[in-house]
């Protein structure tokens, strides 16, 4: 675990008074590129359903090929499907969509920042280590791809088909509805996983204005009907299915393993699908508590609720990306205003 230096502390701060002067335009479709797994039935008729649901370009479906039954890909494997997919994409394309659940990892990567750098073994890290920093932390850039190098991307991903649609259609449902509603931030009892906590106060000070803020101090938030945002530091959360998450919901609990998708020791991200999310973000490996491996609330409510798409203002919330899977829907936008 890390101490969060005063230093570092006032920078925060500037960047968040700072960051939101321009307006950003959202992801629109020919953006975005869905890569599918022809080894994968699923895998083909969730980028089928994404495609209809949001006017995806034909030629931005990309289609590889390889197993599809384990939880990690080779690095072998990984970089022929990544030169695969970087030789189809269009030159319009600034992020991927990755239309399976399984595999969620490559090597000591996840799967989604090994499509957004190319494996590169900087973003690993062996124990309670520093990893590579990524160029889009905070950026205002509008074209990644091109001004960075970096193709932020997120997985379609869940525990069923269905799920994965249902999850699909809350972000359809999402954009434009400048929703009230309210972040909400768990000072919890884990004082390895609570990290975060220690942001809050100047966040609520600081972005108040853009959205109701409530810091909970306690475990379980229960019976909630307008949640937009839902941070928190456990291995498990318990209730979550008893609040409504409006369309556009973004929650993640900091821990070791919640990218591990379909592991049982801590509670996996897809359970924040199951209850109702849109996105979510966990650790495929064990990352310790630093808070620069797990997203900045600060950083996410900001953009988001200034009209970012989910997948502009959850990838730039988090700094060491190389750990963490992003699985949601990548163009919701609740805060954009219609051109």
């Amino acid at each position: 675990m890390i101490k969060f230096p005063v230093l570092r502390y006032f920078v925060f701060i500037f960047l968040l008074c700072g960051f939101s002067a321009q307006a950003v335009a959202r992801v629109t479709a020919d953006q975005l590129a869905v890569v599918v797994n022809t080894a994968d039935k699923n895998s083909r008729l969730i980028a089928q359903y994404y495609r209809e649901k949001r006017g995806i370009p034909e030629q931005n479906i990309i289609e590889v090929r390889f197993p599809a039954s384990g939880n990690a890909l080779s690095e072998k494997d990984f970089n022929r499907v990544y030169r695969q997919v970087e030789k189809q994409a269009p030159d319009t394309v600034q992020y991927y969509a990755l239309a399976w659940s399984k595999p969620f990892k490559v090597g000591c990567m996840s799967i989604t920042s090994a499509f957004a750098f190319g494996f590169d073994k900087r973003f690993c890290a062996k124990g309670c280590k520093a990893t590579r920093r990524s160029a889009y932390y905070n950026s205002d850039s509008e074209k990644p791809k091109d001004e960075l190098k970096v193709v932020p991307t997120m997985m379609l991903a869940g525990s069923s088909l269905q799920q994965i649609y249902a999850m699909i259609d809350r972000g359809v449902a999402a954009d434009f509805t400048q929703p009230e509603a309210t972040a909400y931030l768990m000072n919890t009892s884990d004082k390895a996983r609570n990290v975060r906590s220690r942001r809050y106060p100047v966040i609520q000070q600081l972005l108040s204005e853009n959205i109701n803020i409530d810091q909970v101090d306690g475990d379980v938030l229960k019976g909630r009907k307008d949640v937009m945002f839902y941070f928190t530091g456990l291995t498990k959360v318990k209730a979550i299915e008893s609040n409504r998450y409006l369309p556009g919901a973004i929650a993640d609990h900091l821990t070791s393993s919640g990218g591990n998708l379909f592991g049982f020791r801590q509670m996996s991200i897809l359970r924040w699908l199951d209850a109702g999310v849109t996105a979510s973000y966990g650790t495929v490996v064990e990352p310790c508590a630093f808070t620069q491996k797990f997203p900045n609330p600060g950083i996410v409510i900001e953009r988001y609720t200034e009209g970012e798409s989910l997948i502009q203002a959850y990838w730039k919330s988090v700094a060491w990306p190389g750990q963490g899977v992003f699985v949601g829907e990548p163009m919701a936008s609740p805060y954009a205003t219609k051109q």
